[in-house]
């Protein structure tokens, strides 16, 4: 048993995949992220420069 063993926690590492040997981290309850408690993001507005006046 070993890396090419898909039962094993060493051989799931290898493969990339999760199940009962090597299960995927639970999240720990932490603060909520909504919509709401977000920043708001700002847009800049785009000012348009005038071209400088011709000279005569």
């Amino acid at each position: 048993m070993g890396k090419g063993d898909k039962r094993t926690a060493k051989g799931k590492r290898k493969v990339g995949s999760y199940g009962n040997s090597r299960q995927k981290a639970t999240q720990k309850a932490g603060p909520k992220t909504d919509a709401a408690t977000k920043t708001a993001v700002v847009k800049k507005k785009v000012v348009e420069k005038k071209p400088a006046p011709k000279k005569k």
